[in-house]
């Protein structure tokens, strides 16, 4: 996960976002949108559990017209956005503005580095809690940016021979764990957030 190379390259990137005032530290105006960042978490939170609920019930997807409905994909994706929302609230109920939307990095890879400077390396969120929202990121990342590239080949595929039903159910399988794993990541990760921001 992090080594002290990492640690070292964070500190430098949010040092400078820093100085260019990408990042503001603003103890005045603290905590003006932390409700609006844990409202996000909690609706994306809800639209994943609801997207499990439905993916996995199938008389639930027939009733609803969609037998074949499969929101697996999108449990991971919205799980994630729950907890990148959580950590904006954790940052915002500080008074830390991110103003940055750099070329060079994503907000995404930001807000991961803001949570490292501000609540790891000073001992306030444990190592878990920092590995959880960095195995989240890279999982809807790698997850959105395979299925995109699986269903190009797939359209090119099928034109030339159909998928075998054990490979599609493989398939199923392993994204329903994969989505019930980033379900569960985003309730812990999520819950533990929210006791930060009652103190």
């Amino acid at each position: 996960m992090l080594d002290n190379k990492d640690l070292e390259i964070i500190k430098r990137n949010i040092e400078n976002l820093m100085k260019e005032e990408k990042i503001i530290i603003d103890k005045k105006d603290k905590g003006k949108f932390t409700n609006f960042f844990l409202e996000n978490s909690k609706k994306s939170f809800d639209s994943a559990k609801v997207l499990m609920e439905i993916s996995n019930n199938i008389k639930l997807k027939e009733s609803l017209g969609y037998p074949n409905f499969d929101g697996y994909l999108w449990v991971i994706n919205s799980s994630y956005y729950s907890m990148f929302y959580m950590v904006r609230s954790l940052l915002e109920n500080v008074g830390i503005k991110i103003k940055a939307n750099s070329s060079i990095q994503s907000i995404h890879q930001i807000i991961f580095q803001a949570l490292v400077y501000f609540f790891y390396m000073n001992k306030r969120l444990e190592r878990k809690l920092i590995e959880d929202f960095q195995e989240a990121s890279q999982e809807s990342g790698e997850i959105l940016g395979k299925e995109k590239a699986r269903k190009l080949v797939e359209e090119y595929e099928s034109e030339k021979e159909k998928r075998g039903r054990f490979t599609y159910e493989l398939g199923q399988t392993a994204m329903q764990s994969k989505a019930k794993t980033s379900l569960e990541r985003a309730k812990f990760f999520n819950q533990e957030i929210k006791k930060i921001l009652e103190l």
